[in-house]
């Protein structure tokens, strides 16, 4: 575990005994020889597989807004990490953490805790080292996941012809974080529904490794699903054609907005970790997964419903 000596008089424990106090023993796997508590950590990778490695940021007011809860703050880290690892159909291994927090404070610290735990008990992701560091409230995860060697699903591979899939229902968390900041108010069971949509996120990490040698291509929806197409698009010299009548949007959201919001939401909202992916038209659909367009020469993506839906951008 690689750690940076912040020195703080009221907390006299240190960021070792912090870590040892709220970050140990959460680093049980049979794929880890060596957890936290020595310079990095060491895994067994069995013979002919491959290792991924992703790594996101959350900060505050970017990611999640402030005096968020820190048990979901946590768990959501995780989770967005994760799911590039399900995109890339990898098994997960372990992740590392380094987090940033203005203070010692041994409820949030405890809170934080727990929502690593729920994450590392539901994605068997052990936590085998990281950073812990004084400042602005942060936590960038870094996931380590295995392929079997010549298997990881990449994004330069769909092809004329193959038809556009998505795992689940979009536009929920988009949902979720209006109505945390108060900007959507409804249906009490509708809002439960959506908030836990933003919170604890649930990454497509066996339907990933079902896609092994079947998806021509795949990505996780995290900016926004046009936007995230046009990653496809581009990466595979391509054109995406999406059919906004086909986007599957959930009850709990066409309960609380009009159609054309949750549309919205859904082609560019973004964060919801659902899985994008193509399919030649000889593969069975996935359960659970919708198609929602085809794959045609060309270039870009071409949707009747964009307009001006671009996704996310830090810049």
């Amino acid at each position: 575990m690689v750690l940076r000596l912040v020195p703080d008089a009221k907390q006299p424990r240190g960021e070792f005994g912090l870590i040892a106090q709220y970050f140990s023993k959460l680093d049980k796997s049979s794929d880890v020889v060596l957890g936290n508590g020595d310079d990095g950590a060491v895994l067994q990778l069995n013979s002919g597989e491959e290792l991924v490695v992703s790594v996101d940021s959350m900060l505050e007011g970017v990611h999640f807004p402030k005096n968020s809860p820190p048990e979901d703050v946590a768990y959501r880290s995780v989770a967005a990490a994760v799911s590039d690892l399900a995109a890339m159909g990898a098994r997960p291994l372990a992740m590392t953490l380094a987090i940033s927090i203005p203070h010692a404070d041994d409820v949030c610290l405890s809170d934080i805790r727990s929502g690593l735990t729920d994450a590392v008990s539901d994605f068997d992701l052990p936590l085998v080292g990281g950073d812990l560091t004084r400042g602005a409230l942060s936590l960038s995860v870094q996931v380590m996941g295995a392929v079997p060697c010549g298997q990881a699903i990449r994004r330069d591979g769909a092809r004329p012809g193959d038809l556009v899939y998505v795992s689940g229902s979009l536009g929920d968390s988009a949902a979720g974080l209006a109505l945390i900041e108060g900007r959507l108010a409804g249906d009490a069971q509708a809002e439960d529904t959506l908030r836990a949509r933003f919170w604890r996120p649930s990454p497509a990490l066996d339907l990933g490794v079902s896609l092994r040698r079947q998806a021509t291509s795949a990505i996780d929806v995290s900016d926004g699903l046009l936007a995230d197409l046009g990653h496809i698009a581009e990466a595979s010299k391509v054109c995406v054609c999406v059919d906004s009548a086909l986007i599957p949007l959930s009850q709990a959201l066409k309960t609380i907005v009009s159609t054309e919001q949750a549309l919205s939401w859904a082609l560019g909202g973004g964060e919801d970790y659902r899985l994008c992916f193509t399919l030649p038209e000889s593969v069975p659909v996935p359960e659970g997964s919708t198609r929602i367009g085809c794959v045609e020469s060309g270039s870009g993506v071409r949707c009747d419903a964009a307009g001006e839906i671009h996704g996310y951008r830090h810049f």
